[in-house]
């Protein structure tokens, strides 16, 4: 969202495109609630997109509500973590200047060694499941409403494969609710950006 561009007049735009019949859907990303329902008045919002991932979970406060409210669709991304959820990364990790993790509190070798928690939790359910971390993490998403659909990034096929298999996971209603707990229990260290 550009700050200097009151969202009434870029939905307003979109709304001609639309008319015209250039655009169908359209949609915002990482919008506020109040952005979200001033744009939505003018012409409806099909999807708003923000990170959202079992440790990040902003979006549950006010967004989620919100979009539940007016039937727009969330695409989170980063719904691993940025990798982190897999349970790949350890504190010998490095990442070089061009990854954004390089940048990120929650990436330095200190607070990856205090968020293993998390991983612990996801691999304990991925064991019982006969699945990966990332499987996991992914059929969460998808378990907490019909309208929501992340999109992990991936620059391998073989992860693009593992990330599909969540579509053909299902977690129990208790196992989700073990996850949700059990979540909100432990502290995420490091600052998200």
């Amino acid at each position: 969202v550009d700050p200097s561009v009151p969202i009434e007049e870029v939905a307003g735009t979109i709304q001609d495109l639309i008319k015209e019949g250039k655009v169908r859907y359209w949609g915002l990303s990482e919008a506020g609630t109040d952005t979200i329902r001033r744009a939505h008045a003018v012409t409806p919002v099909s999807a708003v997109q923000s990170e959202y991932s079992l440790w990040y979970r902003k979006p549950e406060e006010a967004v989620l509500p919100l979009l539940e409210e007016l039937h727009i669709g969330f695409v989170p991304f980063s719904p691993l973590g940025k990798g982190f959820l897999t349970g790949t990364i350890n504190h010998n990790a490095s990442f070089g200047e061009n990854d954004i993790r390089h940048y990120l509190p929650r990436f330095t070798s200190d607070a990856i060694d205090q968020n293993q928690q998390i991983v612990t939790l996801i691999q304990a359910v991925a064991e019982s499941k006969k699945a990966s971390p990332a499987q996991i993490a992914l059929s969460w998403i998808l378990a907490q409403k019909d309208w929501i659909v992340p999109i992990p990034g991936t620059r391998k096929l073989n992860r693009l494969q593992e990330n599909l298999g969540a579509a053909n996971l299902t977690l129990s209603a208790e196992e989700v609710q073990q996850l949700n707990e059990a979540s909100h229990h432990i502290e995420i260290v490091g600052e998200e950006l």
